[in-house]
């Protein structure tokens, strides 16, 4: 056929030989046709790879064979006012339902103008390429799906599986392997205190100390090469790391404290010193867990019960862990009902006065605390629901409703006595109301609503929270600008020290109860207590002593000048008639 041949055929010879021989074995399919697209020249590939499209298994117009597939081929080639020239380049063209299974599925085509009158087609099968591409990036979304956006660690989903794969080992005989969870101690802080961008950041420089803390295999893996370790990230400020073929559960922990020295170190951050450790819970092999998310929830449980113990140290999962927290649970969701249906309710234990002459002022002020009458196990103790209101979120509401009450009980006793009334009551503050937007304003509104003399209100928190940063203490500023009295609670226990009393702006300090109840057998703590109320008193402060139990200790804190004090010697915690009742009583004694 002549079109099979180039148009213009070269004179015979070796050169013209090995051009026919090449355009016949070429592995692409080429065509040469006119500007109105009539085939001059088509090698065999060509015709292979065009004829399942060709209308009627004709070949003679390249334009009409394409047409269905390109149907504006014609109109690229007319506006192609060059001499020569790429018209189309790597074109992907989707071909009908092949008959044959072996058939293309996609074509590459490229177009060139040869010269002002012809035009080279070429055409190869892209079947095998395009499907490569897809399965590359189906493995890009897969990784994708399964890697962490912010740090590039891998995620939950990577996790799971390797996890799982471990105990399917387990389950054949083959242990050794650790889960470690870690969460960020106070990333909540630094995400309120210093932004989101840097919280972000820190998460990112976590995740590289713990890659970084992890050491080779050959450091604490299985001498036979059995095992391996992967560290992800799961969510939030929690991290995962599988410790494959460990030779003990002690080498695991040693590699968990090394991580927790790694991320205990301060970071540098936009100018910023941040200083957040982790809490790290140990699971070591599957134990009685089924599935990978049980042994993760176990790691989660135990990580909780090293972050109720401090934080910035590590706890090994237990069985009686997961039966503690699900108790804890259970009290999260009664308790909630409790708020709801009204089953809390407030008491007053009496803060009575030191007076010089040896007297005892009762009517100095109460302290107003927090009770839960459970409708089938009475009243649950406040250890038992306190510890757990702070963890799910609770404390806030919890609060609220003991500083209401207890100012309308307040007002409703000065009613009552007059001026033999408690002049004033102490409510006990959380981290959470403090950060809880607008809630000085919730305060001023309260104090107006029920007409509450702010000089008689007392919010007290404790040392580690004042003490702990600026932002704590500008609201803690906030509350003083309203008249409201601070105190210091469990002074002697948190972070602060007497040297740096006077930066905190409080009016009370009530020394920890830990101190007094050595105070009639230890000199030591004698001394400690005389310290703070001297240091107290230099800076216009007012003293309790908590947890009074005996007369000696009452003595001892009288000798020191305490100003007032409170604890079983002179009354449990009394409901709010009951307080009444035991003041007039006490006072009528006294006259």
């Amino acid at each position: 056929m002549s079109r099979d041949l180039p148009s213009e055929p070269l004179q015979p010879g070796a050169e013209y030989e090995a051009l026919i021989h090449f355009l016949y074995r070429a592995p692409v399919g080429l065509v040469q046709t006119g500007l109105d697209g009539t085939v001059e020249m088509l090698n065999p590939m060509a015709a292979n790879l065009l004829m399942p499209v060709a209308p009627a298994a004709a070949l003679d117009d390249l334009f009409a064979v394409l047409d269905a597939l390109v149907p504006d081929l014609r109109t690229r080639v007319a506006a192609c006012a060059e001499p020569s020239g790429m018209i189309v380049d790597g074109l992907r063209l989707a071909l009908p339902a092949a008959k044959a299974p072996n058939a293309p599925q996609v074509l590459s085509l490229s177009l060139m103008k040869l010269d002002p009158e012809r035009l080279m087609f070429m055409v190869a099968d892209a079947t095998l390429e395009v499907q490569r591409e897809k399965d590359t990036l189906s493995r890009r979304l897969r990784s994708a799906a399964r890697t962490d956006a912010l740090t590039q660690m891998p995620n939950r989903d990577e996790v799971r599986d390797e996890v799982e794969r471990l105990m399917a080992l387990q389950a054949s005989g083959d242990a050794g392997f650790a889960v470690l969870l870690l969460n960020a101690d106070r990333f909540r802080q630094v995400n309120d205190n210093l932004g989101r961008a840097v919280g972000d950041q820190l998460l990112v420089q976590m995740g590289e100390r713990i890659r970084g803390a992890l050491r080779p295999p050959s450091d604490h893996l299985d001498p036979l090469g059995r095992g391996g370790q992967l560290a992800a990230r799961i969510g939030g400020d929690e991290f995962v790391v599988v410790l494959d073929g460990m030779r003990s559960r002690e080498d695991a922990e040693r590699v968990a404290a090394r991580l927790l020295d790694a991320l205990a170190r301060p970071y540098l951050i936009d100018g910023h010193d941040v200083v957040s450790g982790a809490s790290l819970g140990l699971v070591w092999g599957a134990g009685a867990a089924a599935t990978s998310d049980d042994v993760l929830r176990d790691a989660s449980i135990a990580m909780v019960e090293a972050k109720r113990a401090g934080g910035g140290r590590q706890r090994l999962f237990e069985q009686g862990m997961r039966e503690r927290a699900a108790r804890r649970a259970d009290i999260e969701g009664e308790l909630r009902q409790a708020i709801l249906e009204e089953q809390l309710f407030v008491v007053y234990q009496p803060v009575v006065g030191m007076l010089p002459d040896g007297g005892i002022d009762y009517a100095a002020g109460v302290e107003a605390l927090v009770r839960w009458r459970h409708p089938r196990r009475g009243v649950v103790p406040p250890v038992e629901f306190i510890g757990v209101a702070e963890e799910c979120g609770l404390i806030g509401a919890l609060g609220d409703f003991v500083l209401e009450h207890a100012c309308r009980d307040f007002l409703d006793w000065r009613a009552r006595l007059g001026e033999r009334a408690p002049r004033l009551v102490a409510v006990n503050l959380s981290r959470a109301q403090l950060g809880q937007p607008g809630w000085i304003g919730h305060v001023a509104r309260l104090l107006q609503d029920t007409g509450m003399p702010p000089a008689a209100l007392q919010l007290e928190v404790t040392e580690s929270l004042a003490a702990q940063d600026q932002d704590v203490q500008q609201r803690l500023h906030e509350l003083k600008a309203l008249g409201i009295k601070l105190a210091l609670d469990d002074f002697g226990t948190g972070y602060s020290s007497l040297s740096s009393l006077h930066l905190l702006p409080v009016d009370t300090v009530k020394i920890d109860r830990s101190f007094v109840s050595q105070a009639d057998t230890s000199h030591h703590h004698q001394v400690l207590i005389e310290a703070t109320v001297k240091v107290a008193q230099s800076l216009g402060m007012q003293t309790v002593a908590e947890g009074i139990e005996t007369p000696s200790q009452a003595g001892v804190v009288r000798a020191h000048s305490c100003t007032k004090a409170q604890g079983y010697f002179y009354s449990r915690p009394l409901a709010a008639g009951d307080l009444l009742a035991w003041v007039a009583e006490r006072q009528d004694a006294a006259r």
